[in-house]
């Protein structure tokens, strides 16, 4: 699918992977609606790319579908959906006193797993009924997984499952959407220089880089922006979860 003048939403698109994909996307000519819980993160983000920046909570289905609708009267229905928006929020099952509280886990679960699906279903009703392009292809969907879905490190269980989650649903999702042209495709990132990681000193930055085989350092969210682009052009991407994690294997701990 060719980007120039295709409406596209990303979510989380205020920082970190989402917004350097928001931005390449507009570079490429792309009308980019950016989705961010936080309101002023997410229209100073829009403003740089001259798109449209619209306050999401993408675990909130009446949220999501007033979102979506915005996007749509603002650039049309969008034929690209990229979902970044997600929390790492890190809790071993059972601490030092107590075992971890439910909400903490039910809540990593809302926003990383319900909200991807929340707004997958969303963007493919709209792209369903789109006119089809070159191969019949009226869309694509772009999920955001994480390594952790499949070396999970202690104290990661509920990260690791909502990435689990996005993994698993990603060829069932794109089964069921072959039959009107929109292809599903998730990004399993390894460890990325996003605001999560910049909050840790900068010794521990420096570990974490060591631990990747090649190239040595943390990738660059423009990195995975440029993966995303790839993915979009190339049409036979179907159904599949790519790494993008400089061979790195999470050890345990």
């Amino acid at each position: 699918m060719r980007l120039d003048e295709q409406a596209a939403i990303v979510t989380g698109g205020a920082s970190g992977l989402g917004a350097a994909t928001a931005q390449r996307l507009a570079h490429a000519g792309c009308r980019v609606a950016v989705l961010d819980i936080n309101q002023t993160a997410v229209e100073s983000s829009a403003q740089r790319m001259g798109g449209v920046g619209i306050v999401c909570d993408v675990a909130d289905a009446a949220s999501a579908e007033a979102a979506v609708a915005r996007a749509r009267d603002a650039h049309g229905p969008a034929r690209l959906l990229v979902n970044c928006a997600g929390i790492g929020t890190a809790g071993r099952i059972v601490g030092r006193d107590r075992p971890l509280p439910l909400a903490a886990f039910e809540r990593v679960i809302r926003i990383n797993l319900i909200g991807s699906f929340n707004l997958l279903r969303l963007a493919a009703a709209d792209m369903s009924a789109l006119d089809p392009m070159e191969d019949g292809e009226r869309g694509v969907i772009i999920n955001t997984a994480s390594i952790a879905a499949y070396e999970g490190q202690v104290g990661q269980a509920a990260y690791a499952a909502s990435k689990a989650g996005v993994v698993g649903m990603t060829l069932p999702a794109a089964r069921e959407l072959a039959r009107v042209g929109i292809r599903v495709v998730t990004i399993a990132p390894g460890l990325f220089q996003t605001p999560m990681v910049e909050g840790l000193p900068a010794e521990a930055q420096r570990s974490l880089a060591e631990g990747i085989p090649f190239p040595q350092r943390l990738g660059a969210p423009e990195e995975y922006a440029a993966l995303v682009e790839h993915i979009v052009a190339n049409r036979f991407i179907n159904g599949e979860t790519i790494r993008l994690d400089g061979a790195l294997r999470m050890p345990p701990r």
